[in-house]
């Protein structure tokens, strides 16, 4: 399994986070890939999704199918 450099990501917060602790941060700066972690492990693993794939699950969450 190959574990992609994260170094250079860029995390940025919902702008509908409502600042409790049940935030997430994503990340896009990275071609090909979307980074996902918690807000309140900033230095624990993040979650790594296609952008097609993220892009399928935000869509899911907007219609209501997930």
């Amino acid at each position: 399994m190959l574990f992609p450099d994260l170094s250079s990501v860029e995390f940025r917060t919902s702008t509908l986070s409502d600042g409790g602790n049940g935030c997430v941060e994503v990340s896009t700066n990275l071609p090909g890939l979307v980074a996902i972690r918690d807000s309140k492990d900033r230095n624990g693993p993040a979650l790594t999704f296609s952008p097609t794939a993220w892009n399928n699950f935000l869509t899911g969450i907007r219609n209501e199918e997930i």
